[in-house]
């Protein structure tokens, strides 16, 4: 999704033609498998940061489009909404520090947006739900105009046979919105991890990703509020899975189960279950993979599948793991990082095919539960049974993702995993400190918000923010 396109309408034939590269690149991509074409180089490792741009009041400003162009920096591009942006870093090597390298690139980045945004009397936030935004901000008003952009909309609604998409969360309190366009997406902004392995791992790293999903958000939770309503820690992952809501299989989830033998089994799976959304027809050979890397780019699995070139045109594997928030500063997020990573390394090579031998079932009524309630959740874990979140990440979790850090060769001086030991110690996840806060200021939004940039602004991880 990341690429302009020219059409915004689709025909029959498009659709055929488009279903014909589809098959022909699936089978391209499974015989280059086979014949260990894909690169095994080392690990690598990749960022996404979604960023609110807000005014003074905290209520979403819709001027990425100023913003891109005062940038000019091909790391910053533009996310479905006007008033959300994306931030990249380079692929690093993952050795020594490489989480903390990231982290000094992408607070470069981080900086120079916000200056440019200073000069346009706006300011960023990351945040993975905005808790000002209204209902009404979502709009297609507001829709980056991009093509790309107007032809999802298009199709889903179409796929709906113009029903208007309707959410309804069920947390703290009762959300229910309808809205007849896809822009409740562009509610939810994350912090996407993209960890690349040698091929013959990937489907390995696949499965642990899953696994290790729950604990993980468990101890990453920065969403519990939408249009002023109060509902799960991670409000992103029943708004944007409710948000592309078309017939099918869906589109938003954890997938349909575990990897057995490699990740070709998932692009198999995309042609075979999944219609067409942007049937846009590339000119490059099959080769290329465009049509496959498309169709697999409007599946938005939690834990999605990647494929990709190196520099020397070799196609790699790579997981890109979706589920955590935005924020609340970058030491929170690259202790999320670290704490996947670990997890991720570690169960991949633990056997049990990498899933630690938990059951797809299990992983995923795990992550729902902990998107839900956070470090309140009671999860199911192989050799623990029921335990509460906290309890698992500190006498079990943790301490396997220092090893599996070792084990990567990755070094962590900045102390990312102490963070994610001392935060669930505290039991304040950005989550749960909103909420508090919210309480301090007798529930108002905007005065929260305004003590939510200020800790941000402090770089101190959320844990040791005051109320």
């Amino acid at each position: 999704m990341g690429e302009e396109i020219r059409a915004v309408g689709f025909t029959g034939e498009d659709k055929a033609r488009f279903a014909e590269r589809l098959a022909q690149e699936t089978a391209i991509a499974r015989e280059l498998f086979a014949a260990d074409r894909f690169s095994r180089a080392g690990h690598m490792l990749g960022f996404e940061i979604e960023t609110w741009i807000v005014d003074h009041n905290y209520f979403p400003a819709s001027i990425n489009q100023q913003l891109l162009e005062a940038l000019n920096n091909p790391l910053v591009v533009p996310e479905l909404s006007r008033f959300n942006l994306e931030l990249n870093c380079d692929p690093l090597p993952l050795e020594g520090d490489a989480l903390g390298r990231a982290q000094d690139a992408l607070a470069q980045v981080w900086a120079h947006c916000n200056d440019a945004a200073h000069r346009l009397d706006a300011n960023l936030v990351l945040i993975g739900t905005l808790p000002t935004i209204r209902d009404e901000d979502l709009t297609l008003d507001n829709m980056s105009p991009l093509n790309r952009y107007y032809a999802l909309n298009r199709e889903v609604l179409r796929m709906r046979g113009g029903r208007p998409l309707r959410v309804d969360i069920l947390g703290r309190e009762h959300l229910v919105s309808e809205h007849r366009d896809v822009m409740l997406e562009a509610a939810t902004t994350s912090f996407q991890v993209h960890l690349k392995s040698p091929a013959d791992l990937a489907h390995l790293y696949y499965n642990a990703s899953i696994a290790a999903s729950a604990p993980i958000l468990a101890a990453s939770g920065n969403a519990p509020y939408l249009f002023g309503k109060a509902l799960w820690e991670e409000t992103r992952i029943p708004l944007f899975e409710q948000a592309v809501d078309v017939p099918g299989p869906a589109r938003v989830c954890m997938g349909s189960g575990f990897a057995n033998r490699s990740l070709l089994e998932i692009f198999e799976e995309n042609a075979r279950e999944y219609d067409a959304l942007l049937p846009i027809a590339f000119e490059d050979g099959p080769e290329a993979l465009r049509h496959l890397r498309l169709h697999n780019g409007v599946i938005w699995r939690w834990n999605r599948p990647l494929i990709g070139f190196d520099d020397d045109g070799a196609p790699h594997l790579r997981v890109e793991h979706r589920i955590l928030p935005a924020g609340p500063t970058f030491v929170d997020m690259m202790a999320n990082a670290a704490l996947y990573l670990g997890l991720a390394r570690a169960l991949a090579l633990g056997g049990a095919n990498g899933t630690g031998g938990l059951s797809f079932e299990a992983a995923r009524r795990n992550f729902y539960t902990a998107a839900r309630h956070g470090l309140d959740a009671v999860l199911t874990w192989p050799g623990a049974g029921e335990i509460g979140a906290d309890r698992l990440l500190l006498e079990r979790l943790i301490p396997t993702a220092r090893q599996g850090l070792a084990e990567l060769g990755v070094a962590d001086p900045r102390g990312y995993l102490d963070v994610i030991e001392a935060r669930v110690r505290s039991r304040q996840t950005g989550a749960v400190w909103q909420r508090k806060a919210l309480a301090a200021c007798d529930g108002d939004l905007y005065a929260m918000m305004a003590a939510y940039c200020e800790g941000q602004r402090s770089g101190a991880p959320v844990h040791e923010w005051d109320l």
